[in-house]
């Protein structure tokens, strides 16, 4: 059974930093693109920045600058590195990877969502 397990979320202060871990455990045969999503109450879930298994990043307007999302593959790890960090980038912060289960299968998995919360 795959899981993705977060990390890392918390209150900090406007400008201040926090990093975000998930790790993917399980009956893995590879993964392709990671990435973290976020959805604040009210909203919808939003794209924040996705990484494939090469490297290559995107990110959200909204981030740019101020986020690096980085992979250890070997580890089946990922991170979003949060710097300058503002009051509306409060949210529940979701990982979620599309994880290879053969050579035949892919499926989209979630993590259960870590609470990111910064004060003014």
């Amino acid at each position: 059974q795959v899981q993705l397990v977060e990390s890392g979320g918390g209150l900090v202060q406007t400008g201040g930093s926090l990093r975000l871990s998930c790790a993917a455990s399980g009956s893995i045969f590879g993964i392709n693109n990671m990435g973290w999503y976020r959805q604040a109450p009210g909203n919808q879930r939003d794209l924040v920045a996705t990484i494939t298994s090469g490297g290559n990043t995107n990110y959200a307007d909204s981030v740019k600058g101020r986020f690096t999302i980085s992979r250890d593959n070997a580890k089946k790890m990922v991170f979003l590195q949060m710097n300058s960090l503002k009051p509306e980038d409060t949210a529940v912060y979701y990982c979620h990877a599309t994880i290879r289960l053969n050579e035949v299968i892919t499926r989209l998995y979630w993590g259960q969502g870590t609470q990111v919360t910064v004060s003014s």
